[in-house]
């Protein structure tokens, strides 16, 4: 066998890697608007976003962990950014807990998206908490707390690429929030199906979880978490093109993702985030126990992202 010369092999090389690396396809599952019906497993309009409790968030005080009870732990998660632990309270109430910086930026962000009427599953931040089990007091306590719900039945992933929604604007506006909140960690893995087994809810939910890479500087392969200097660093937009297409100020893999992002669907989402009262902002920085100092610098910037779209609206 002849023996290949070191530019052809580079070059061969070079093109596999960009076939590898070929930004996925955006297509609709369904070929077709979505029904009421199955719009309302991504988003339902929520009635008064005013009225909301973003302390309490999705699934009120009735599933909080109590934090003076003892939580044995069932298992110790060490994979991902952040670890973990699957814990098992004296009600025999299970819950997934992750510790780390991303635990309070995921209790934050659900409590956003779920105001502005996307699905999510109930979550809660405990800085204090007894713990017996395996390396129960080795690691930093402060932990997101997910209920294990009989009503809510994880069923597998949900692809950004294709899904039953690519195309409506209720879709788009999820990934603008994603950049509204410097999400830089978009994937599969994060999003979630739910079977929902509650009266007068759909019977499936789609969420995207895991919501840890946020509030932080936006880039790839590793962008910056829960670091209000920053998040402070960048806007929402780098610039409108003719006046319908907008370029996000966001430097993270999945750029197809913003393709079909038109000036209309960043208004829609913003327009809904601006009816969020600074108390509730508040109130959802203080449910992923910030300083009061710390989350008002993560607030006043996403109310300035916010009104960087609400500013679009003479584009319209």
């Amino acid at each position: 066998m002849s023996r290949l010369k070191p530019s052809l092999v580079l070059l061969t090389l070079v093109a596999s890697i960009g076939v590898a690396c070929a930004a996925p396809k955006m297509r609709s599952t369904l070929n077709r608007r979505p029904t009421a019906a199955e719009m309302a497993q991504l988003w339902v309009k929520p009635a008064n976003i005013a009225s909301r409790d973003l302390f309490w968030g999705a699934g009120g005080e009735k599933y909080a962990p109590t934090p003076d009870v003892t939580y044995k732990v069932k298992s110790f998660d060490e994979t991902g950014m952040s670890g973990g632990w699957d814990l098992v309270g004296p009600d025999g109430r299970e819950y997934s807990v992750k510790i780390g910086v991303e635990a309070q930026i995921e209790v934050v962000a659900s409590r956003l998206l779920w105001a502005v009427g996307y699905h999510q599953p109930p979550t809660y931040i405990l800085t204090k908490y007894n713990l017996s089990g395996e390396k129960a007091g080795e690691l930093p306590m402060t932990g997101r707390f997910r209920p294990d719900l009989e009503e809510l039945d994880n069923i597998g992933d949900w692809s950004w690429h294709e899904n039953p929604f690519v195309g409506t604007r209720e879709f788009k506006g999820l990934i603008v929030m994603q950049v509204l909140m410097n999400n830089w960690d978009i994937k599969t893995q994060q999003n979630k199906i739910y079977e929902v087994k509650r009266p007068g809810e759909p019977n499936r939910w789609y969420v995207v979880r895991d919501l840890g890479a946020a509030f932080g500087k936006t880039a790839w392969p590793v962008g910056t978490k829960g670091n209000p200097e920053d998040f402070e660093s960048q806007q929402l937009l780098r610039k409108v093109i003719n006046n319908t297409r907008v370029e996000f100020d966001y430097d993270a893999r999945h750029q197809e993702l913003f393709e079909d992002i038109t000036v209309a669907d960043v208004i829609w989402i913003c327009e809904l985030m601006n009816q969020i009262t600074p108390k509730q902002y508040a109130d959802a920085f203080r449910a992923g126990a910030y300083p009061p100092d710390v989350a008002e610098r993560f607030i006043s910037k996403l109310r300035s992202k916010v009104q960087e779209g609400l500013n679009l609206r003479g584009r319209r």
